[in-house]
């Protein structure tokens, strides 16, 4: 209900935030075709945006994606010009102040500053928008994370996991995209693969297609997934059964027990559990995130224990139940410049390899993206975690 309500909401809020940059970028210019070509621009970004978002409901029809591209592309320039507006009238503030100052002499660029700026704010948000959009489309870098494991059996040392998560098949990433990123993980010759989330944006019936590539992926000792909370605004219970018919195993609340034997190390156990999503109960309510469940009745011997949690939060739980490693998502590493000064409003972590309690905590900043097909200064990852004895 509280999702629905926004969505009621957004129109609204769209409407009056382009009618803020449309007032801030017009009033600076004398030029009236200038100003008239800004406003209308304007204008058509907010109708484009809104047909963007009427069209995702119609993911997997080409004509509905293609409004959907337009739209999500349209929606990370309009963030750029919002935010860029926004410093811009911070400096404007200053500058202003500056002015009033008696000791302070009035320099000559401020008579132009504000024009200057607003020319400034329009170049670089197009810029912006142009880079973004070439780093989120190209194939997603290899990271590689050592992971130290105290006490680690000669026989994990080296380990090596594939992390894919925030895939978000949908109006934008499709199977050619979906494909490449497999061909890339089946390059680094995992032991184990681990889907952490978050993987579709529509529903079976139309993306069904573009996730098929998912089935050729292949690790030494198989690939698990959990549901993140877009496999729940989209039908979580459906894309379980898709999942498993892909050749995954799908751990909800539950957890598997893996015998890896190294020619010289021997034999040891790695237990790796699966939750759902944080927000899972909301949906469904037997689906309620619950690690205490996921690890219960693991062998108390077993030599490693892995959490996958699509969220960081998860965190404070599982270390309390002796986990050595969580492997999260949903952050995106914040996508975009600047919302990753966001994410801790919600979330502990944002990116990268962290520790907490004495466990190991990675957050992948994605595999694909969210909504703007954008990555600028949170370029998108396929993980390898590599365990090593610390």
């Amino acid at each position: 209900m509280p999702r629905f309500s926004f969505l009621l909401r957004l129109p609204v809020l769209l409407f009056l935030v382009h009618l803020y940059v449309a007032w801030r970028l017009t009033s600076c210019f004398t030029d009236i075709p200038l100003r008239a070509g800004i406003a209308g621009f304007l204008a058509f970004s907010y109708c484009i945006l809104m047909a963007g978002f009427l069209a995702r409901d119609r993911v997997g029809r080409r004509a509905s994606d293609a409004v959907s591209w337009a739209g999500f592309l349209m929606l990370g320039l309009f963030s750029w010009l919002f935010v860029l507006t926004l410093l811009r009238d911070v400096l404007l503030l200053v500058v202003a102040v500056l002015q009033w100052l008696p000791m302070v002499e009035n320099p000559a660029w401020t008579s132009y500053a504000s024009e200057t700026s607003a020319l400034g704010v329009l170049t670089l948000s197009l810029l912006a928008t142009m880079v973004g959009l070439f780093n989120a489309r190209r194939l997603p870098s290899v990271v590689d994370v050592d992971v130290p494991i105290q006490n680690l059996p000669a026989a994990l040392n080296g380990f090596r996991i594939v992390q894919i998560t925030d895939l978000h098949a949908g109006p934008t990433i499709k199977q050619g995209f979906v494909q490449r990123v497999v061909q890339q993980a089946n390059q680094l010759d995992a032991d184990l693969i681990a889907l952490t989330g978050d993987l579709v944006d529509g529903s079976v019936d139309r993306l069904r297609t573009h996730v098929r590539p998912l089935c050729m992926l292949r690790a030494r000792h198989g690939v698990f997934a959990i549901t993140g909370n877009h496999e729940y605004y989209v039908g979580a219970l459906p894309w379980i059964d898709e999942f498993k018919r892909l050749g995954m195993t799908v751990l909800l609340n539950s957890h598997r027990v893996i015998e890896h034997r190294d020619v010289d190390a021997g034999t040891a156990r790695l237990m790796v559990a699966g939750v759902t999503d944080y927000s899972a109960g909301k949906f469904i309510a037997e689906h309620a995130t619950n690690p205490t469940a996921a690890l219960h009745g693991a062998p108390a011997h077993a030599d490693v224990k892995i959490l996958l949690a699509h969220q960081p939060r998860s965190m404070f739980e599982a270390a309390s139940l002796g986990v050595d490693l969580q492997l999260s998502g949903h952050t995106h590493g914040g996508q975009f410049w600047p919302w990753a000064y966001f994410v801790p409003l919600q979330q502990p972590l944002v990116a990268g390899l962290h520790q907490y309690q004495g466990m190991h905590v990675y957050v992948s900043r994605g595999t694909g993206y969210w909504g703007p097909p954008l990555r600028l200064g949170a370029r998108s990852e396929i993980t390898l975690l590599k365990l090593r004895q610390a």
